[in-house]
């Protein structure tokens, strides 16, 4: 990949893991990359609004990302990325422990004071905003899977699922006899290293029917997601939408669908993948 598309991978991901947006995340790698300036500096190399400038740099400040110093003008200075890294980890383990302490009172109490009923038999549909929840909601899919999973979405999106907790949840059920089929497209074969190591069970090349996100288990459930690759999705995680539906039809109907890519597919370490590299 370019340099640029690194970079632009490289935000992404800091997205995901430091829990930043956009304009966070430009702020925290210029700063690396400058060393201390002012924050006036900083929204006109940015080309930002002073004013949102000096908010988000509060807000950095708040949460220990940034810190400033005490002279006059203030410089922002950022976090050294390891502990940028062990901070946002602090995070995760404080809110994993305050849902393991009081969880299961609170179930018990529902358990107690509601008549819990059956629910219904009727396919229900739901829309998830944002990516860290549609990830979420792939992860526990696949882990609670014994059967076979299809995912199908595109190398910047693959990228992304890299940095979540989706490539220890196919180990998982893996161990339970699931398998996770992956069908992605690929235009550069020197990319097939990078979508190796992401560890699903099965890969294939095929071209796609769109650039959205799919992932099926027939007789279960659907995840579908509008175009992964368009730049407000890539600038905006909480701009991604996924559709999740238990209507067998639909994701029986999709299943198919993803049988047949799966068919015309190539395996990623097929012959015609590896001539196609050599005469790079």
């Amino acid at each position: 990949m370019a340099f640029q598309d690194h970079v632009d991978a490289l935000k992404g991901e800091l997205e995901e893991i430091l829990d930043l947006d956009e304009l966070e995340v430009k702020i925290y790698l210029n700063l690396l990359r400058t060393g201390p300036i002012t924050a006036s500096a900083l929204a006109k190399e940015l080309d930002v609004d002073r004013a949102r400038m000096y908010r988000t740099v509060d807000k950095l400040v708040s949460r220990n990302i940034l810190s400033t110093t005490l002279s006059i003008p203030k410089l922002c200075i950022p976090a050294d990325p390891k502990e940028a890294l062990n901070l946002a980890l602090r995070k995760k383990e404080d809110e994993v422990n305050k849902i393991k302490k009081s969880g299961q009172e609170i179930i018990e109490k529902i358990t107690n004071d509601i008549e819990v009923s059956n629910g219904t038999t009727v396919p229900t549909f739901r829309v998830v905003q944002g990516r860290s929840n549609i990830y979420s909601d792939i992860a526990q899919l696949i882990e609670n899977s014994s059967g076979v999973t299809y995912l199908v979405t595109t190398l910047e999106d693959i990228s992304k699922m890299y940095h979540s907790v989706i490539p220890e949840k196919i180990k998982s059920s893996e161990k339970k006899g699931g398998t996770v089929r992956l069908l992605v497209e690929i235009d550069n074969v020197e990319l097939t290293e990078f979508v190796k190591r992401f560890k699903a069970t099965e890969i294939r090349v095929c071209k796609l029917p769109s650039n959205g996100r799919m992932v099926v288990q027939k007789d279960n459930q659907l995840i579908m997601s509008d175009s992964t690759n368009s730049n407000n999705l890539s600038q905006n995680s909480e701009l991604d939408f996924s559709l999740c539906t238990n209507s067998t039809e639909m994701i029986n109907n999709l299943n198919r669908f993803c049988e047949m890519l799966w068919e015309s597919g190539k395996p990623l370490d097929s012959k015609d993948m590896k001539e196609s590299k050599n005469r790079k």
